[in-house]
């Protein structure tokens, strides 16, 4: 049985546990199929505990999430398909990803947004002093990343970053800078599928111990868009 103590603050959650070792290896990690589809129904801290271990343990996790509209294009693109469900973890994105879900009979505690998580990611990187590499959106949202990341996570080191534009004959350099870099954490924020095709190109040779599809979350972290008010995050409306 696992065993684990959680102290949840403002920013971070700090998780010590004992035997996380079985727990990410798989032997109790949630999984329901739908369409054909994986997709793990925990709770962020949950998926936070799973991170946190196999980084320390040097194991390498790809995560992505899914909502209504991934899956609609999961269906209908096999390639896509096998990328999401040869991902170590599949997070629920969306609040009708979740309502579907429980109509179906399972259960499923929460809807796990893709911001809310990375911003639990960079908070647990600042703790622990990991390195990280922003890949996607345009040039000048990625330098107000930096510097913003760099404002709130002064213990993050930026191992590098490019902009999500490119010409295909180009993939292979950004693997490269990527690799060159060697970041604990990967962000790839670019639209689904291209970066879980960017992913699964170069799954097994990416050396970035943590990968996390996080689509638009550049846009927020650099201030020029802002989410939805939390009444409309909590009631699925966002």
């Amino acid at each position: 049985m696992l065993e684990r103590k959680i102290k949840i603050t403002e920013n971070n959650i700090l998780i010590m546990s004992s035997g996380i070792k079985d727990f990410v290896s798989g032997v109790a990690i949630d999984e329901v199929n739908i369409f054909d589809i994986r997709i793990n129904p925990l709770r962020r801290f949950e998926f936070l505990v799973i991170i946190e271990s196999a980084i320390r343990n040097g194991r390498q996790l790809a995560q992505f999430g899914v909502n209504s509209a991934t899956i609609n294009d999961i269906v209908r693109n096999k390639e896509f398909k096998h990328t999401i469900n040869s991902a170590d973890l599949v997070h629920i994105d969306g609040m009708s990803v979740v309502w579907a879900l429980r109509s179906f009979g399972y259960t499923v505690p929460e809807r796990v947004a893709t911001p809310d998580l990375a911003d639990d990611i960079l908070a647990m990187a600042n703790r622990e002093r990991m390195s990280i590499f922003l890949f996607g959106a345009q040039e000048n949202i990625l330098s107000l990343c930096r510097k913003n990341i760099e404002k709130k996570f002064p213990n993050i080191v930026i191992a590098g970053s490019r902009n999500g534009y490119y010409r295909p004959e180009e993939e292979k350099d950004i693997f490269d800078l990527i690799n060159k870099a060697n970041p604990d954490i990967l962000f790839l924020g670019m639209s689904s599928p291209k970066k879980e095709l960017f992913f699964e190109s170069y799954r097994h040779r990416l050396e970035a111990r943590y990968i996390l599809g996080v689509g638009g979350y550049f846009d927020i972290i650099s201030g020029l868009i802002r989410r939805a008010p939390r009444w409309m995050q909590d009631t699925g409306l966002e």
